[in-house]
Protein backbone atom coordinates (compact mmCIF):
# COMPACT_ATOMS: atom_id res chain seq x y z
CA UNK A 1 0.00 0.00 0.00
CA UNK A 2 1.46 3.43 -0.96
CA UNK A 3 1.61 6.44 0.99
CA UNK A 4 -1.31 8.07 -1.25
CA UNK A 5 -3.47 5.41 -0.30
CA UNK A 6 -2.75 4.18 3.26
CA UNK A 7 -5.28 4.37 5.93
CA UNK A 8 -5.08 4.06 9.29
CA UNK A 9 -7.25 0.90 10.94
CA UNK A 10 -9.56 3.46 12.50
CA UNK A 11 -10.85 4.76 8.80
CA UNK A 12 -11.63 1.14 7.51
CA UNK A 13 -14.76 0.51 6.96
CA UNK A 14 -16.83 -2.45 6.98
CA UNK A 15 -18.09 -1.91 3.31
CA UNK A 16 -14.14 -1.62 2.16
CA UNK A 17 -13.23 -5.10 3.81
CA UNK A 18 -16.69 -6.65 2.05
CA UNK A 19 -15.16 -5.52 -1.37
CA UNK A 20 -12.07 -7.28 -1.22
CA UNK A 21 -13.68 -10.43 0.12
CA UNK A 22 -15.98 -10.38 -2.71
CA UNK A 23 -13.03 -9.69 -5.29
CA UNK A 24 -10.83 -12.78 -3.91
CA UNK A 25 -13.74 -14.85 -3.62
CA UNK A 26 -13.79 -14.30 -7.74
CA UNK A 27 -10.46 -16.23 -7.54
CA UNK A 28 -10.21 -18.25 -4.30
CA UNK A 29 -13.21 -18.14 -1.98
CA UNK A 30 -11.47 -19.92 0.61
CA UNK A 31 -8.64 -17.69 0.11
CA UNK A 32 -11.07 -14.40 0.73
CA UNK A 33 -12.26 -16.03 4.12
CA UNK A 34 -8.61 -16.19 5.32
CA UNK A 35 -7.92 -12.67 3.87
CA UNK A 36 -11.21 -11.40 5.97
CA UNK A 37 -9.71 -13.62 9.12
CA UNK A 38 -6.20 -11.71 9.23
CA UNK A 39 -8.10 -8.57 8.80
CA UNK A 40 -9.87 -9.00 11.46
CA UNK A 41 -7.33 -11.02 13.52
CA UNK A 42 -5.63 -7.33 13.12
CA UNK A 43 -8.30 -5.60 14.54
CA UNK A 44 -8.99 -8.18 17.71
CA UNK A 45 -5.26 -7.49 18.34
CA UNK A 46 -5.47 -3.86 18.05
CA UNK A 47 -8.34 -3.61 20.14
CA UNK A 48 -6.87 -5.43 22.85
CA UNK A 49 -4.06 -3.78 22.78
CA UNK A 50 -6.24 -1.00 23.19
CA UNK A 51 -4.60 1.25 20.32
CA UNK A 52 -8.35 1.79 18.87
CA UNK A 53 -11.32 2.16 20.31
CA UNK A 54 -13.59 1.39 17.14
CA UNK A 55 -15.77 -1.89 16.40
CA UNK A 56 -13.93 -4.71 14.29
CA UNK A 57 -15.49 -3.92 11.09
CA UNK A 58 -14.36 -7.66 9.71
CA UNK A 59 -16.16 -9.60 12.19
CA UNK A 60 -19.47 -11.29 11.67
CA UNK A 61 -18.53 -10.65 7.53
CA UNK A 62 -20.35 -13.72 5.85
CA UNK A 63 -18.19 -16.50 4.70
CA UNK A 64 -18.10 -18.51 1.83
CA UNK A 65 -19.82 -21.94 1.80
CA UNK A 66 -17.67 -24.37 2.62
CA UNK A 67 -17.55 -26.69 -0.35
CA UNK A 68 -17.52 -30.66 0.40
CA UNK A 69 -15.32 -32.71 -1.61
CA UNK A 70 -16.43 -36.48 -1.23
CA UNK A 71 -13.29 -37.88 -3.65
CA UNK A 72 -12.32 -41.14 -2.63
CA UNK A 73 -10.77 -44.01 -4.51
CA UNK A 74 -13.47 -46.05 -6.17
CA UNK A 75 -13.16 -49.79 -6.52
CA UNK A 76 -12.55 -49.74 -10.05
CA UNK A 77 -9.34 -47.48 -9.26
CA UNK A 78 -7.89 -49.33 -6.40
CA UNK A 79 -6.16 -51.91 -9.01
CA UNK A 80 -4.87 -49.25 -10.93
CA UNK A 81 -3.51 -47.10 -8.13
CA UNK A 82 -1.66 -50.25 -6.71
CA UNK A 83 0.08 -51.24 -10.03
CA UNK A 84 0.97 -47.35 -10.20
CA UNK A 85 2.15 -47.79 -6.32
CA UNK A 86 4.23 -50.82 -7.85
CA UNK A 87 6.23 -48.70 -10.03
CA UNK A 88 6.99 -46.01 -8.57
CA UNK A 89 11.16 -45.69 -8.52
CA UNK A 90 11.15 -43.53 -5.42
CA UNK A 91 10.46 -46.46 -2.29
CA UNK A 92 10.34 -43.34 0.07
CA UNK A 93 7.14 -41.82 -2.30
CA UNK A 94 5.74 -45.36 -3.10
CA UNK A 95 5.19 -45.86 1.51
CA UNK A 96 4.53 -42.39 2.15
CA UNK A 97 1.32 -42.90 -0.18
CA UNK A 98 0.59 -46.39 0.67
CA UNK A 99 1.03 -45.34 4.82
CA UNK A 100 -1.38 -42.17 3.73
CA UNK A 101 -3.83 -44.65 2.55
CA UNK A 102 -3.69 -47.38 5.01
CA UNK A 103 -3.43 -44.93 8.32
CA UNK A 104 -6.12 -42.70 7.05
CA UNK A 105 -3.49 -39.85 8.88
CA UNK A 106 -3.39 -36.23 7.39
CA UNK A 107 -0.55 -35.64 4.73
CA UNK A 108 0.98 -33.17 7.42
CA UNK A 109 1.24 -36.21 9.84
CA UNK A 110 2.85 -38.65 7.61
CA UNK A 111 5.20 -36.10 6.18
CA UNK A 112 6.37 -35.26 10.11
CA UNK A 113 5.97 -39.40 11.03
CA UNK A 114 9.13 -39.86 13.89
CA UNK A 115 10.19 -43.17 14.43
CA UNK A 116 9.78 -42.57 18.23
CA UNK A 117 6.32 -42.12 18.27
CA UNK A 118 6.03 -45.49 16.52
CA UNK A 119 5.00 -48.43 18.60
CA UNK A 120 5.41 -51.53 16.42
CA UNK A 121 5.43 -54.41 18.60
CA UNK A 122 1.20 -53.03 19.80
CA UNK A 123 0.15 -51.20 16.27
CA UNK A 124 -0.14 -47.79 17.39
CA UNK A 125 1.11 -44.49 15.80
CA UNK A 126 1.45 -41.93 18.64
CA UNK A 127 0.32 -38.48 17.56
CA UNK A 128 0.66 -35.43 20.01
CA UNK A 129 0.01 -32.61 17.39
CA UNK A 130 -3.05 -32.77 14.92
CA UNK A 131 -4.93 -30.33 13.18
CA UNK A 132 -7.85 -30.34 15.74
CA UNK A 133 -5.25 -30.14 18.93
CA UNK A 134 -6.36 -33.37 19.71
CA UNK A 135 -3.75 -35.87 20.45
CA UNK A 136 -4.22 -39.27 18.78
CA UNK A 137 -3.47 -43.09 18.57
CA UNK A 138 -3.31 -44.39 15.03
CA UNK A 139 -3.92 -48.08 14.85
CA UNK A 140 -1.09 -49.24 12.33
CA UNK A 141 -2.71 -52.50 10.52
CA UNK A 142 -0.37 -55.66 9.94
CA UNK A 143 0.10 -53.62 5.99
CA UNK A 144 1.09 -50.58 8.08
CA UNK A 145 3.43 -52.32 10.14
CA UNK A 146 5.00 -54.48 7.50
CA UNK A 147 5.93 -51.19 5.57
CA UNK A 148 6.86 -49.53 8.68
CA UNK A 149 9.49 -52.40 9.74
CA UNK A 150 10.86 -52.72 6.61
CA UNK A 151 11.50 -48.91 6.44
CA UNK A 152 13.42 -49.14 9.80
CA UNK A 153 15.27 -52.11 9.18
CA UNK A 154 16.92 -49.71 6.37
CA UNK A 155 16.67 -46.59 8.12
CA UNK A 156 19.14 -44.27 9.04
CA UNK A 157 19.90 -42.04 12.14
CA UNK A 158 17.05 -39.72 11.19
CA UNK A 159 14.54 -39.21 13.31
CA UNK A 160 11.83 -39.17 10.79
CA UNK A 161 10.35 -42.07 8.81
CA UNK A 162 10.52 -40.03 5.47
CA UNK A 163 13.48 -37.34 5.74
CA UNK A 164 14.27 -34.95 3.61
CA UNK A 165 17.16 -32.59 2.31
CA UNK A 166 14.92 -29.27 3.18
CA UNK A 167 15.19 -27.33 6.69
CA UNK A 168 12.28 -29.78 8.00
CA UNK A 169 14.25 -32.39 8.03
CA UNK A 170 11.06 -34.60 6.74
CA UNK A 171 9.58 -34.77 2.98
CA UNK A 172 7.17 -31.77 2.83
CA UNK A 173 5.04 -31.89 -0.41
CA UNK A 174 5.20 -34.62 -2.98
CA UNK A 175 3.13 -32.76 -5.48
CA UNK A 176 5.62 -33.92 -8.13
CA UNK A 177 5.86 -37.57 -7.34
CA UNK A 178 1.69 -37.86 -6.56
CA UNK A 179 0.86 -36.46 -10.22
CA UNK A 180 3.11 -39.01 -12.10
CA UNK A 181 1.35 -41.61 -10.19
CA UNK A 182 -2.18 -40.43 -10.79
CA UNK A 183 -0.56 -40.03 -14.40
CA UNK A 184 0.22 -43.41 -14.58
CA UNK A 185 -2.46 -45.04 -12.88
CA UNK A 186 -5.05 -43.01 -14.96
CA UNK A 187 -7.04 -41.66 -12.25
CA UNK A 188 -7.88 -37.90 -12.43
CA UNK A 189 -9.22 -35.51 -9.51
CA UNK A 190 -7.95 -37.06 -7.26
CA UNK A 191 -5.54 -35.66 -4.22
CA UNK A 192 -3.01 -36.88 -1.12
CA UNK A 193 -5.73 -35.86 1.22
CA UNK A 194 -8.86 -37.94 -0.44
CA UNK A 195 -6.39 -41.19 0.98
CA UNK A 196 -7.50 -39.81 4.14
CA UNK A 197 -11.15 -40.01 2.88
CA UNK A 198 -10.58 -43.45 0.78
CA UNK A 199 -9.94 -45.03 4.32
CA UNK A 200 -12.79 -43.39 6.03
CA UNK A 201 -15.33 -44.79 2.83
CA UNK A 202 -13.92 -47.71 2.73
CA UNK A 203 -14.31 -48.53 6.37
CA UNK A 204 -18.30 -47.41 6.06
CA UNK A 205 -18.93 -50.00 3.08
CA UNK A 206 -17.30 -52.84 4.96
CA UNK A 207 -19.89 -52.08 7.82
CA UNK A 208 -18.02 -49.43 10.51
CA UNK A 209 -20.44 -47.36 12.64
CA UNK A 210 -20.19 -43.17 12.02
CA UNK A 211 -18.59 -42.99 15.48
CA UNK A 212 -15.60 -45.65 14.64
CA UNK A 213 -14.79 -43.81 11.63
CA UNK A 214 -15.07 -40.41 13.74
CA UNK A 215 -12.27 -42.38 16.49
CA UNK A 216 -10.02 -43.99 13.58
CA UNK A 217 -9.80 -40.52 11.68
CA UNK A 218 -9.70 -38.08 14.52
CA UNK A 219 -12.72 -36.14 13.82
CA UNK A 220 -13.68 -33.71 16.36
CA UNK A 221 -17.50 -32.70 16.75
CA UNK A 222 -18.69 -31.42 19.72
CA UNK A 223 -21.80 -34.24 20.03
CA UNK A 224 -19.25 -37.27 19.36
CA UNK A 225 -16.04 -36.40 21.42
CA UNK A 226 -16.99 -37.78 24.55
CA UNK A 227 -18.16 -40.75 23.25
CA UNK A 228 -14.47 -41.29 21.30
CA UNK A 229 -12.62 -40.65 24.15
CA UNK A 230 -14.01 -43.47 26.00
CA UNK A 231 -13.45 -45.85 23.07
CA UNK A 232 -10.17 -48.17 23.45
CA UNK A 233 -8.76 -49.07 20.26
CA UNK A 234 -9.68 -53.03 19.73
CA UNK A 235 -12.59 -52.26 17.85
CA UNK A 236 -11.14 -49.19 15.91
CA UNK A 237 -8.30 -51.79 14.74
CA UNK A 238 -10.85 -54.09 14.00
CA UNK A 239 -12.27 -51.92 11.37
CA UNK A 240 -9.12 -50.58 10.39
CA UNK A 241 -8.00 -54.17 9.53
CA UNK A 242 -11.47 -55.17 7.59
CA UNK A 243 -11.37 -52.02 5.31
CA UNK A 244 -7.70 -52.65 4.45
CA UNK A 245 -7.98 -56.17 3.36
CA UNK A 246 -10.96 -55.08 1.70
CA UNK A 247 -8.90 -52.59 -0.29
CA UNK A 248 -6.50 -55.36 -0.78
CA UNK A 249 -8.98 -57.52 -2.48
CA UNK A 250 -10.33 -55.12 -4.69
CA UNK A 251 -6.76 -54.50 -6.05
CA UNK A 252 -6.38 -58.33 -6.02
CA UNK A 253 -4.06 -58.12 -3.79
CA UNK A 254 -3.70 -60.61 -0.56
CA UNK A 255 -3.65 -58.62 2.43
CA UNK A 256 -0.70 -59.11 5.06
CA UNK A 257 2.94 -58.70 4.82
CA UNK A 258 3.19 -59.08 1.00
CA UNK A 259 2.34 -55.45 0.55
CA UNK A 260 6.03 -54.38 0.82
CA UNK A 261 6.53 -56.64 -2.08
CA UNK A 262 4.10 -54.86 -4.60
CA UNK A 263 3.67 -56.69 -8.07
CA UNK A 264 5.47 -55.06 -10.93
CA UNK A 265 4.11 -54.35 -14.56
CA UNK A 266 5.79 -56.88 -16.33
CA UNK A 267 8.01 -55.88 -19.36
CA UNK A 268 5.73 -55.50 -22.57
Amino acid sequence: MTASTAKKLSAIERGEIKAIHAKVTKKSPAQADRVVSMISGVFTYMLDQEKISVANPAARIQKNPAVQRDRFVQADEMPRLFEALANVPSEAMRDFFLLALLTGARRANVSEMQWADIDLINGVWHLTKTKNGTPQNVTLSPEAITILKARSEAASSAPFVFPGEGKTGHVVEPKKAWATLLNHAHIENLRIHDLRRTLGSWQARTGASLTIIGKSLNHKTHQATAIYARLDLDPVRQSVNTATSAMMAAAGMKSGAAIVQLPTQKAA
